[in-house]
């Protein structure tokens, strides 16, 4: 996502009208500063634009980042959006009505703790220097990124992020930040109506520090998981938008913290239904939406490689609505709002890390895939393992991410992403498996960190402040008992 993206070759541009014409080429550029054939009334306003090849070429260069920044600005509201209201909605809906105030409290206040500790340390962390394993604090407290005066210019700088993508370095850190704020924010649907509102900010904010940071850098930065990186393990894998950094290591950590919390009382024995699925219909539209954001803007520009990741993503999410749909409408005989919501959430998840490399007729077969994947996930092999993953973050998530980052070793084409001729990616276009290989690397990598580390944090927490709550608030609801609401109050 960082630093992968590539910027679209300047074309010749030509304004033309009625008699005026003014053609501006490369070459012509670089041999003439005669390029301008004015016989018309208007030829003073075109020069007014445009004295020279070269003053034109610069306004061409502003207005070119002035267009890639909007979108991006534009993709920061959208991920942001995602968490809220979106992924509240989402899971807000599929709780009981006791503890849909919970669940939202969880989403809007990761929005605030974690925009703070990544503009403060988190940036840095992530993205500062050039190391194997971590970043430094060369961007603490934002130093580097935001504007400043210098003297030897005469006035405000803007650092930008790098000679080849030129947009700001405020723009970028404001765009991961949202996806430092909806990762932990995934996770929380695993223990959802029996963890402690202290428990989860504490164990939020350390997991963003000490597994998410490092996991960004591993495979955004050029750490150790990044492709084609000086410090990578098998080559390394691609990631574009976030398969192993957001969405596995969300869903083992969602895993490790429902088997470690243990389930809610009566889970299996007494249903636990829903309690406004309108919410959650809602909300997956809502992050339907948003994920154009979350898979496009990761091009970090806007090209012709963002319009390939827009579509995929959209293709990916109705096929994945649709088998599940499909798949549940077979064996329970009846299509669901609820399937058809989580099958394109699990169609979204899956094409993530591949968005920017696969082509559409591959993205609607992973979204299909992941559709059907995903559901005998949540629907039979949490039952037949009996954890208690509340909201199946792990069944959507870990899984679909999974299935995406394999599938992104099998589908990934040169076609889509910018490299060299020479170079081929995934095993249908090469015969070459050493780009699954390091996809499953980093499966793998990324499995036994976030899945360990979360296990020693949650097991300090728990020592140190407890997990749960008691059985008389797990009964009453968390609205009342943590947050003192209620989510439904008529008159």
């Amino acid at each position: 996502m960082a630093l992968l993206s590539f910027a679209a070759q300047p074309s010749p541009i030509a304004i033309a009208q009625d008699d005026v014409a003014v053609v501006v080429a490369e070459d012509s550029v670089a041999e003439s500063s005669e390029t301008l054939s004015i016989s018309d009334p208007l030829a003073a306003d075109v020069e007014a634009v445009a004295a020279t090849p070269a003053e034109l070429e610069e306004k061409i260069a502003a207005a070119a980042l002035a267009g890639h920044n909007a979108w991006m600005l534009t993709s920061c509201a959208l991920v942001l959006f995602m968490t809220a209201p979106g992924l509240a909605m989402f899971y807000g809906g599929l709780v009981r009505r006791k503890n849909v105030l919970s669940v939202l409290m969880q989403c809007i206040f990761l929005m605030g703790m974690m925009t703070v500790l990544w503009a403060v340390v988190g940036y840095s962390l992530s993205f500062g220097g050039s190391g194997a394993w971590v970043g430094n604090f060369d961007y603490l407290f934002m130093n580097g990124v935001q504007r400043y005066w210098s003297d030897a210019a005469g006035g405000p700088v803007t650092p930008m992020l790098s000679d080849d993508i030129q947009i700001p370095m405020l723009t970028h850190m404001l765009f991961q930040g949202m996806f430092f704020i909806i990762t932990p924010a995934l996770i929380c649907g695993a223990f959802a109506e029996r963890m402690k509102f202290s428990a989860m900010a504490v164990f939020s904010l350390l997991w963003g520090l000490l597994i998410y940071c490092p996991l960004c850098h591993w495979v955004w930065d050029g750490g150790i998981l990044a492709y084609g990186s000086e410090h990578a393990f098998a080559g390394g894998a691609l990631d574009f938008a976030g398969g192993t950094v957001v969405h596995i290591s969300s869903g083992i950590s969602a895993l490790v913290a429902a088997i470690l919390i243990g389930p809610r009382m009566g889970y299996l024995r007494e249903p636990i239904q829903p309690h406004n699925l309108t919410f959650t219909a809602l909300g997956a539209a809502m992050l339907w939406v948003g994920w154009f954001g979350f898979n496009a803007g990761s091009e970090l520009l806007s090209d012709d490689l963002t319009s390939s990741a827009f579509a995929v993503t959209h293709f990916s999410a109705a096929a994945g609505a649709l088998a599940w749909v499909l798949t549940e409408w077979c064996i329970l005989k009846k299509p669901t709002v609820l399937g058809a919501s989580s099958g394109a959430v699990a169609g979204l998840v899956c094409i993530t890390p591949a968005a920017g490399f696969v082509q559409p007729m591959p993205a609607l077969f992973m979204g299909a895939l992941a559709g059907i994947v995903c559901y005998f996930a949540c629907s039979k092999l949490k039952h037949a393992l009996r954890y208690d993953d509340a909201l199946d973050a792990f069944g959507v998530h870990g899984v679909g991410g999974t299935l995406g980052a394999v599938l992104t070793g099998i589908f990934a084409t040169r076609a889509c992403w910018n490299i060299s001729g020479d170079s081929k990616l995934g095993l249908i276009e090469s015969g070459d498996p050493s780009l699954l290989i390091g996809q499953v690397v980093a499966i793998v990598v990324t499995y036994a960190f976030a899945g360990i580390g979360s296990l020693i944090l949650l097991k300090l927490i728990d020592a140190v402040i407890g997990l749960r709550v008691h059985a008389e608030s797990e009964q009453r609801g968390l609205d009342i008992t943590d947050h003192g609401e209620e989510g439904y109050t008529f008159a």
